[in-house]
């Protein structure tokens, strides 16, 4: 493997780079919802599971959220692999026994071997969480699934940028995902090869109050017309594995 994205659905990715193995906020198997309040306010239903994948390198978690550190995803993980998150992901982490567990806040790195990850400022949910930029030798990655951008990230070149590409809102609260009203400016700030569709995307259903109260402003459609001849977009399946490389000139 050289540079490669699966993705799952909702913010769930497998990004590998070469051999070193990449999955972000998973959920694989089992109901989402949050607790509390629970189901009834919105419940999410895969209609296809997954198993973990094999030979993971790297448990990255951007929030604490049951949409991001889902717990019966993470129950199915090895409890051993490295694993990077917010300060509330972290927390969900260490209660499930999780043993090499690092905590970043936005402007915190780290570096795993060739690997260097950057973290950044993201949604308030109600905590600030977080957005990355990951990078080895060779390629680089920028992901926060909801939307929200670090005012404080300098302008630089990245290959991949992984967002929501359409804002959804609720009543009275306004956007909770700004990906229609982020992407000008993440094309602007990254200059990126390629723009990854993410958080909204999969096969899911979703029911309970919340859910009927959310609209959605913006397409797949609107967003490939605004980024076309800036980067190469792609909508992706769940499930397939995508080479980033022929992208990437």
């Amino acid at each position: 493997m050289d540079f490669h994205a699966t993705y799952f659905g909702s913010s769930t990715w497998l990004i590998e780079f070469r051999a070193f193995r990449i999955l972000i906020d998973p959920w694989l198997k089992g109901d989402l919802f949050f607790s509390p309040p629970g189901p009834w306010l919105i419940n999410g239903q895969l209609n296809r599971e997954f198993d973990p994948p094999k030979k993971l390198d790297l448990l990255l978690l951007t929030q604490g959220l049951a949409d991001h550190s889902h717990i019966p995803s993470l129950e199915i993980l090895d409890r051993s692999i490295v694993s990077v998150g917010s300060p509330s992901a972290s927390k969900v982490l260490k209660q499930l026994n999780f043993q090499n567990v690092i905590s970043l806040k936005p402007d915190e790195n780290i570096k795993l071997g060739k690997l260097s990850i950057e973290a950044t400022a993201g949604a308030n949910v109600p905590g600030l969480e977080n957005g990355y930029i990951v990078s080895n030798n060779e390629y680089s990655f920028y992901i926060e699934p909801h939307g929200f951008l670090d005012k404080k990230i300098s302008a630089r070149n990245l290959d991949v940028v992984i967002s929501p590409v359409v804002n959804l809102q609720l009543p009275l609260v306004g956007a909770f995902i700004k990906g229609k009203t982020i992407l000008p400016k993440l094309i602007e700030l990254f200059n990126p090869k390629i723009v990854l569709a993410s958080t909204t995307g999969g096969e899911a259903n979703f029911t309970g109050i919340l859910n009927s109260l959310i609209s959605v402003d913006g397409s797949i459609d609107e967003a490939s017309q605004f980024i076309e001849g800036k980067a190469s977009f792609i909508n992706p399946l769940v499930g397939k594995c995508y080479e980033l490389k022929k992208y990437i000139k």
